[in-house]
């Protein structure tokens, strides 16, 4: 006799989430085209094909659907069991990167397979949201305890930041801990704890900055990283003082967003991408939008990305489970710091740390990890969207005509 218990049917994926997903990819699609085309036809390096950047973003965003629409239909449960074997994968990329990797803009963030470049750094970011909120639903209440819930927590987030750091890559170790800090919040620690974190955070890196001020005397490499990070934020403050160069980069974005007033240039007729914006189909593809679509363009568009967050948010909050809550919480948290720290750094609101937009920025690895990490928000959103039995049908009409009534 059989006596094993029939599994409950998984219900259906939020399908606004799916369709606001593929609209953002598709869009993104769009204006990496008409960033990119005008630089690689002039370029030899590029075989002089407008398409060299588009063909390739069309190639990862096919692959990134499927592994979306595959991830979407494996229970999110599942993803628990391994938070262990591919967290640990993901501390040896990151250790290897940092000894093998190739150098791009003065970090060492890539492992380059042939025409093909993989960053580590994208995959840390969604393993560690995975291994946090496995962590954090298993200690339970003792995550509100110091020693055995929140500092063992604090540890594995500081490992990974600190792997990061060694590219170095600032930005992305920022969007690491502020999304973890938003998870740990979420997951129920205490907030005199992370705001005792914050504290030393920010005291750590005053001291850092102040004694690398005082000595001077590393290698020209390592001084002139330095000069970049002193001069980006002297370009924050003042961009204008120096145009020609600690704020050129952000005279030229803002010059571009300036001219697209209140409809825009028009689609593909933006003049900053033209050798003027660095990286336009990049860091810098917002100026870009903002320049061909204007205010009204730029406003809607950063309506529908607020949307996208908040159905997210609400997804993951309705789920039943909560290792599904946090992860979707923390999913969408990354999304939205790291869209807020490009958008704000391209626009003067914050220093500018060289990150792409989600969805939107020409990059593989990114695009890919980010449909990966929608696809296990869509599996989490088949929770609250479970078929009810005959009974829980019942229990609702009755809790409804007694509030009625």
């Amino acid at each position: 006799m059989n006596t094993t218990k029939p599994q409950p049917k998984r219900g259906t994926p939020d399908f606004q989430l799916l369709i606001l997903t593929l609209l953002l990819v598709g869009f993104g699609l769009i204006m990496v085209f008409s960033s990119s085309s005008s630089l690689a036809v002039f370029n030899e390096k590029f075989n002089n094909d407008p398409l060299h950047f588009t063909k390739r973003q069309v190639a990862f965003a096919v692959l990134g659907t499927l592994v979306m629409f595959v991830t979407m239909n494996i229970n999110y449960k599942k993803f628990k069991k391994l938070f262990i074997p591919v967290f640990f994968l993901t501390l040896i990329l990151l250790i290897l990167v940092v000894i093998i990797g190739s150098a791009t803009n003065g970090a060492t963030s890539w492992f380059n397979l042939g025409k093909l470049g993989i960053q580590p750094t994208e995959l840390a970011k969604i393993a560690t949201i995975v291994y946090l909120a496995a962590l954090i639903t298993k200690k339970g209440e003792r995550i509100r305890q110091w020693k055995g819930g929140f500092f063992p927590v604090l540890i594995i987030v500081g490992i990974v930041a600190g792997l990061i750091m060694l590219q170095p890559d600032l930005g992305s170790c920022f969007i690491l801990v502020a999304t973890s800090g938003l998870l740990i919040y979420a997951g129920g620690a205490s907030l005199k704890h992370i705001l005792g974190c914050i504290s030393l955070v920010v005291l750590g890196l005053a001291l850092t900055l102040g004694i690398g001020s005082l000595f001077n005397s590393g290698g020209d490499q390592e001084q002139a990283s330095k000069n970049y990070k002193v001069g980006r934020i002297e370009a924050f403050m003042d961009p204008f003082q120096d145009e020609s160069d600690t704020g050129y980069n952000l005279v030229q974005s803002l010059i571009a967003i300036g001219q697209g007033g209140l409809t825009g240039a028009g689609y593909g007729e933006s003049v900053q991408k033209l050798h003027y914006l660095p990286n336009p189909y990049n860091d810098f593809i917002f100026s870009v939008i903002g320049e061909e679509f204007g205010f009204i363009g730029t406003a809607i568009f950063l309506l529908l990305y607020l949307y996208f967050i908040l159905r997210g948010i609400i997804v993951s909050l309705r789920c039943s489970d909560p290792f599904g809550t946090l992860t979707g919480v923390g999913i969408m948290g990354l999304i939205a710091i790291q869209a807020f720290i490009n958008i704000g750094g391209v626009t003067n609101t914050i220093p500018i740390t060289g990150v792409t937009l989600p969805f939107i920025s020409y990059g593989g690895s990114s695009l890919l990890v980010m449909m990966l990490s929608m696809g296990i928000v869509l599996s989490i959103s088949r929770d609250s969207n479970r078929p009810m039995k005959e009974e829980q049908v019942k229990s609702v009409i009755k809790k409804d005509y007694r509030a009625t009534v």
